[in-house]
């Protein structure tokens, strides 16, 4: 039975994974049986730091585009151990992923994390519903202030996190806000406790 790393290591790419070296590198990996299809709790966890994401998908032809999917962290829900999905808003109207997926539905996730210096590629298919306004509503996050117009269901047929080769760190900007709050609460809190033991030397004969 073929693995399900097949979806991205095709004959050409194993042959030049031949030429270049690192065949044996992922033999191994596919007598593991392959990348992992189910979502477990590394996964899951990186799934509810997440508040971008890159979805790529393509005509029928095979003409590739990649739209950028964003919004609160844990935008991207798990509805079960094989499927993910988000509400997807109204934007420039273009509609380009929506008709590759009405043609097409082969679909690849990419998330990138820079804080952390990982990312996660996922392969799969996915659909678009427009017609289940619980599930539009469900998937929907609370309080954010888009517009949602249908759901996006992504089946996972095989994920992977890559090594941090290669990648800048940067950090978001609420996280920086964060990281700082805590920072001045902490100098405020010390400069009080400074204050009172100096009232505290003072009040001494």
């Amino acid at each position: 039975m073929a693995a399900n790393s097949d979806i991205a290591f095709t004959p050409s790419v194993k042959a030049i994974q031949s030429m270049r070296g690192s065949r044996e590198l992922y033999q191994k990996v596919e007598m593991d049986g392959g990348f992992r299809a189910r979502i477990d709790d590394r996964l899951r966890a990186a799934l509810s730091e997440a508040n971008s994401a890159y979805l790529s998908t393509a005509s029928a032809t095979g003409q590739p585009y990649t739209q950028h999917r964003g919004g609160p962290r844990g935008f991207i829900q798990i509805i079960d151990d094989r499927t993910i999905g988000f509400a997807d808003y109204s934007g420039n109207r273009q509609y380009i992923t929506v008709g590759n997926l009405a043609e097409n539905p082969q679909a690849f996730l990419f998330l990138m994390d820079y804080a952390r210096r990982r990312r996660i590629k996922i392969w799969g298919s996915a659909r678009v519903i427009s017609d289940d306004n619980k599930l539009i509503e469900r998937l929907m996050p609370e309080g954010y202030g888009a517009r949602p117009e249908a759901a996006i269901l992504f089946e996972i047929t095989a994920w992977d996190i890559n090594c941090p080769q290669h990648i800048p760190q940067k950090i978001d900007a609420d996280l920086v806000a964060a990281a700082l709050a805590e920072r001045d609460a902490e100098i405020a809190s010390l400069k009080a406790e400074l204050a009172a033991l100096k009232a505290s030397k003072g009040d001494k004969p």
